[in-house]
């Protein structure tokens, strides 16, 4: 179905008069091009923009280049304008889903759910998020203990090996060195830290922590691959440059939808879907909204981040291990000694 602007607007009319909490004016601009959707003045306040495609399906952006969605349904734009359109009557995430239950139950059934139409709402998980993963993220945001965090998961994810295999120091990593025993080295403690890492197990997840790139060692990829490891998960902190990234592999494959490349954490806007609505990353759309409607409390978004990758895939950290320096740690071999 080719979907035009006169199309749109009938259906919002007919929609719009059925509930007073919808009207003509909430309406979005509607762009005939791209090009001309650049052409406005636009910000991240900017709100929602449609603009119709060549090939008769409408694409939806939020503010500077967002692009919110893609279909060629009638329906699902309707509902998505109304997404936006409730944005502005309730501040809450469970606000929004209470007003879309008013308008139409099965788009509040939807609302809550976080993904494609038709998926129910994950279960509650009955957690405290700053009890699990996401007490680590204030810290991390500010580069602290480590800039990365990686993960990983299936056939032979050892800790230890994969920490020798990225280029810690063997004899620290043989002795059972601990992040206490790295700050109580002699010398600058933050140059050490800087050049070195910290590691070891999380549920099913091996975890290893560092700054920047790791130096790895000859012939490491190689054996790191024979491992058999299935999926990696790699977060990585850039405060000066604002840069909070998300990486997630399996089987050797990025995860991503349409091809984008490494995700930018920062573009995650409370109560926006952040990925493709039955895409790959489709699961991390239902834990997050599932994180936003049990803890509206949490207005750190990238706390939410975490509880959602938390409760999605498992993703989790000894915190008091880390906080009192008993996790293992080692220099990266060419800076040890």
């Amino acid at each position: 179905m080719r979907i035009s602007e006169d199309t749109l607007r009938q259906a919002w009319h007919r929609r719009a008069s059925e509930t007073y909490l919808l009207d003509d004016d909430m309406f979005p601009p509607v762009c005939a091009s791209y090009e001309q959707y650049e052409d406005h003045e636009l910000d991240e306040t900017s709100g929602l923009h449609l603009v119709l495609e060549d090939d008769g399906s409408v694409s939806g952006y939020a503010g500077r280049y967002d692009h919110v969605f893609l279909t060629r349904d009638l329906d699902e734009t309707l509902y998505r304008i109304a997404e936006e359109a409730v944005r502005r009557h309730a501040e809450s995430v469970t606000g929004r889903a209470a007003l879309l239950d008013r308008i139409d139950p099965a788009w509040g059934r939807r609302f809550r759910g976080g993904g494609v139409d038709g998926s129910e709402p994950a279960e509650p998980c009955g957690l405290d998020p700053l009890e699990g993963f996401a007490w680590i993220a204030g810290s991390w945001h500010d580069q602290e203990p480590y800039t990365t965090l990686t993960f990983f998961r299936g056939g032979q994810a050892d800790a230890e090996r994969i920490a020798l295999l990225h280029g810690a120091d063997p004899e620290q990593v043989a002795a059972g060195t601990t992040l206490a025993d790295l700050r109580g080295m002699e010398g600058d403690e933050w140059d050490t830290l800087w050049r070195s890492c910290a590691y070891g197990q999380a549920g099913d997840w091996a975890f290893l922590l560092h700054h920047e790139n790791s130096p790895g060692t000859p012939g490491g990829r190689e054996a790191l691959a024979a491992l058999g490891i299935t999926e990696t998960v790699r977060l990585s902190a850039c405060s000066a440059k604002a840069i909070y990234t998300f990486d997630y592999l399996r089987d050797g494959r990025r995860v991503e939808d349409d091809e984008n490349g490494v995700i930018e954490m920062i573009w995650y806007d409370h109560g926006r879907a952040p990925f493709d609505r039955g895409g790959p990353l489709d699961f991390l759309n239902r834990a997050l909204r599932r994180a936003e409607l049990d803890h509206p409390e949490l207005e750190d978004e990238f706390a939410l981040y975490f509880h959602a990758l938390e409760t999605s895939l498992g993703l989790g950290l000894p915190r008091r291990a880390i906080e009192e320096g008993t996790v293992r740690a080692a220099q990266w071999a060419r800076h040890a000694g």
